[in-house]
């Protein structure tokens, strides 16, 4: 529909007629937001991005799109609890309502000071986010939002107020309501329309309602009582009690459809000494500390912690170095291949899935893509690991806050009843970000060291997004929360519950300050100061990767000094372990990994050498003496008589046997081994027999038949097709390049400066284009039509327009077909082309001419 051709009934009460004279009050939103300067339209496109998602072509179809549902309900959804509050009692007000009328639902006969210094913020929230127009003694709710929030029996209102007398008695016959007006002591009248006039006055009159209410019968208004706090519907017999019969009589209780009775919401208002609800929330819930701990004591857990998650990041990528679990035709990981991992970690399964999708969101592992998909690590796993220790935590604790992928959904099931897995589809959250970022704001707002409880946080959480929290007490955003807590413990973003010094960089934040003196706003305000105990934080604007980068680089540094130093050696025992009394470096602790298996962990690992640790690292291509010069140099102590006869046992016997392949086969110059291989009746699922006195042959792959030795007790070695023996270490499996994968936005993503300037730009361009009167034309098109001109007309048009200086308006159809309206001052017509200073797009352009279904001169005072 172009402008001109919407009608005064489009959403939101946005209509096309002419802008209304200077200094009166704004007959639509368009209007309204007509009169807006650029600072306020930037702030309700920041606030509310969809509505630049495509730019608008004016100010009148930015306030249709401001008007419609989707676009309504997500703005709604963003508002926190008073403001929602404040929306939901100008849905119940007459329209227009005064501010005294908003403010009287909402504080109530006897007046709420906290109530009258929070509303004008709130109205300058709902007006700055275009759900109410209008100067303050007429505010307008958005006809969609009034819609969504005003009360009817499909749709309660959460006010818990009924229809107006008016909307109940809309379908009463003129004779019933006459006989109330009779009963409730009041004149009949000649008409039915002044009868509910007057029996609305008795009841928003307070005296009078008053003396009729103390004349009430005990048990009548025991029924009020139970009705005027919500649901305001009751049920009736066909032949009501006394008690009941006396409120119908009066009107205080009304007929909605048989059987069904109401309490309209002036008397519910009466009742209720003016307010909307019950219970008024101007302020947020204080986030107060119930513990706080010394900085260096929480920047020192903290940095154990991150620690912690480095060394648990690089166990699981080194447990899925020669090759990660399949990957499940559904995607992600199985329940068996979680469990082992689990175990793997030493950590509970729900931790265990954490970590998978903390390296899946850092891009450090992704599946392979091969026929038999697997998870591996990626090539930037390598290069992430060449990182300083710090540099490599940044890495995770970016991923993790920016991640819409939710670890702790896993093992729950989406709409389809089907199990979520890790690794697998339906783990994005698009909300996760915004409440981790705002948890941990709400975090630094405490003093340094300063722990919160969760209940405190969910509950700040559920008032400041009031509508989104109000499915239940354990929504998502609420689980979100509890989950950013433990994970940021986990990640050492935080330590015992606090913010910690590199956790507050990451976050771009400042250590609190004493809040300043602040004024008290007015009703006029359109953008009140914030008060730190009475409004809650404006959401902060999106950071620009550079400022990411700078934070994460800041918070680099000072975790940095925290880190223990890796070292270079270990404490030999002569109980065959070894004690790494920290973390060692990258090249000790490689090999170490292969020559012994690791028993515990903690602030000291211990390893522990057996047999087949050592027949693995020989397996690797190591001499006994490389061991054993290996171990010298990095121990402390000396090697152990022990473990150098370990050694050297497991040496001396590796390698006697050798495999190769037939299927395959074992030859020996001992033939008295090969006899006692034959003879053990554990070889007989291999199907050995003789080919020679130093050969025996085999039924199955060389793989099966070495592992079967081995667990005979035997130590054999491969070897190749020329004999020589191999070296079984595998060569770490990496999967193709890859990308993390990208955050699932929460609708559009929030624009910034420039994108903003341009919009603005654009749509007053647009507007003018579209408000600008025009000169009478000798074809004019219908009203709110494109003008329609012969071609002829058009380029005798266009050439005066270039001789003279003029400023036409012209239909303009694009390739597409779409068809649009613009201002151009023509600069050169040549070639079947118009090129002009386009108003509309604020540059200079150029069209053809055959695109032009007509022209138009502007007015002289627009020209």
């Amino acid at each position: 529909m172009s402008v001109q051709e919407q009608s005064p009934e489009e959403p939101g009460g946005v209509s096309a007629e002419e802008p209304a004279p200077a200094g009166a009050h704004p007959r639509s939103l368009a209007e309204d937001l007509r009169a807006r300067d650029d600072s306020s339209l930037s702030a309700l496109l920041r606030a509310r991005p969809d509505l630049i998602t495509p730019v608008p072509t004016d100010l009148t179809q930015l306030a249709t799109r401001a008007g419609t549902r989707a676009s309504v309900i997500r703005a709604l959804e963003r508002l926190d609890r008073f403001a929602l509050q404040s929306a939901e009692a100008l849905a119940v007000a007459p329209e227009p309502a005064p501010y005294g009328t908003l403010l009287e639902l909402l504080a109530g006969d006897a007046g709420d000071p906290a109530v009258t210094e929070a509303l004008p913020h709130a109205v300058a929230v709902l007006r700055e986010q275009a759900l109410v127009w209008g100067a303050d003694d007429r505010l307008r709710l958005v006809r969609t939002a009034r819609e969504l929030l005003a009360p009817s029996p499909q749709h309660p209102s959460p006010t818990g107020l009924g229809p107006t007398v008016a909307e109940a008695t809309a379908g009463m016959s003129p004779g019933r309501i006459q006989e109330i007006l009779a009963a409730a002591g009041l004149a009949t009248t000649h008409d039915a329309v002044s009868a509910v006039e007057s029996l609305t006055r008795l009841f928003t009159d307070r005296a009078r309602m008053s003396a009729l209410l103390d004349s009430a019968p005990p048990d009548s208004l025991e029924v009020l009582s139970r009705l005027v706090w919500g649901p305001p519907y009751g049920q009736v017999t066909a032949d009501p009690a006394s008690r009941l019969r006396w409120l119908l009589d009066r009107g205080l209780l009304l007929p909605t459809a048989p059987g069904t009775v109401v309490l309209p919401r002036e008397v519910a208002l009466h009742l209720r000494a003016g307010r909307a609800h019950r219970t008024t929330e101007p302020l947020p819930p204080p986030v107060e500390p119930t513990a706080v701990h010394g900085p260096q004591v929480v920047d020192a857990t903290a940095a154990g912690q991150a620690y912690t998650a480095l060394a648990t990041v690089e166990e699981l990528l080194k447990d899925w170095d020669e090759g990660g679990p399949s990957v499940m035709r559904a995607g992600g990981l199985s329940v068996r291949d979680l469990k082992r991992t689990a175990v793997a970690l030493d950590v509970p399964e729900p931790v265990a899935a954490f970590w998978v999708e903390l390296a899946y969101a850092a891009g450090l592992l992704a599946s392979d893509g091969a026929a038999d998909e697997r998870y591996a690590a990626t090539p930037a796993y390598d290069e992430w690991l060449d990182l300083p220790a710090a540099e490599r935590w940044t890495r995770l604790a970016t991923a993790w806050l920016s991640a819409t992928r939710t670890a702790g959904v896993v093992g729950g099931r989406d709409t389809k009843e089907r199990t979520l897995s890790a690794l697998g589809p339906g783990l994005d959250r698009s909300a996760a970000p915004e409440v981790r970022h705002r948890v941990l704001s709400l975090l630094a707002a405490l003093p340094e060291g300063g722990a919160a409880s969760p209940d405190s946080l969910v509950a700040r959480l559920h008032w400041e997004r009031a509508l989104r929290g109000a499915a239940s007490s354990d929504d998502l955003r609420a689980r979100l929360a509890r989950w950013t807590l433990t994970e940021a413990e986990s990640l050492g973003i935080t330590g015992r519950g606090a913010l910690s010094a590199h956790g507050r960089a990451l976050m771009g934040a400042a250590a609190p300050r004493p809040p300043a003196p602040e004024r008290a706003a007015g009703p006029g305000d359109k953008l009140p100061v914030h008060h730190r105990h009475h409004h809650p934080a404006p959401p902060p604007e999106p950071r620009s990767p550079a400022e990411v980068a700078a934070a994460a680089s800041r918070a680099g540094r000072l975790l940095a000094p925290l880190l223990p130093e890796p070292l270079d050696h270990v404490l030999l025992q002569a109980d065959l372990t070894a004690v790494a009394p920290g973390p060692l470096r990258r090249p000790l602790a490689d090999v170490l990994g292969v020559l012994a298996d690791v028993e515990s962990k903690g602030g000291a690992t211990v390893y522990r050498f057996t047999p087949g640790s050592v027949r693995r690292a020989l397996d690797a291509g190591r001499s006994a003496s490389d061991l054993q010069a290996f171990l010298t140099a990095h121990s402390r102590t000396p090697v152990p008589q022990p473990l150098a006869y370990l050694i050297d046992d497991v040496a001396r016997r590796h390698g006697h046997l050798r495999i190769g392949a037939a299927s395959a086969y074992v030859r020996c110059d001992d033939d008295a081994l090969l006899n006692e291989i034959i003879a053990d009746k554990r070889s007989q699922g291999l199907r050995l027999r003789r080919l020679a006195p130093t050969v025996l042959a085999a039924q199955t792959d060389p793989a099966t038949l070495l592992d079967g030795l081995r667990a005979m007790g035997f130590a054999p070695a491969a070897e190749s097709a020329e004999g020589d023996v191999l070296i079984t270490r595998a060569d770490a499996r990496r999967t193709p390049p890859r990308t993390a994968p990208e955050p699932v936005p929460d609708g559009p993503p929030s624009p910034d400066t420039t994108l903003l300037g341009a919009a603005i730009r654009a749509i007053r361009a647009g507007d003018v284009a579209s408000t600008a009167p025009r000169k009478p034309s000798s074809s004019p098109g219908r009203n709110g039509a494109l003008p329609r001109t012969t071609s002829a007309e058009t380029l005798a048009t266009m050439q005066a327009a270039v001789l003279t200086g003029g400023t036409l308006w012209i239909g303009y159809v694009n390739a597409e077909g779409s068809a649009s309206q613009r201002v151009i001052a023509p600069v050169r017509v040549e070639g079947g082309f118009v090129t002009a200073y386009d108003h509309t797009a604020d540059e200079v352009r150029t069209y053809p001419l055959h695109r032009v279904t007509g022209v138009a001169e502007l007015a002289d005072e627009q020209a």
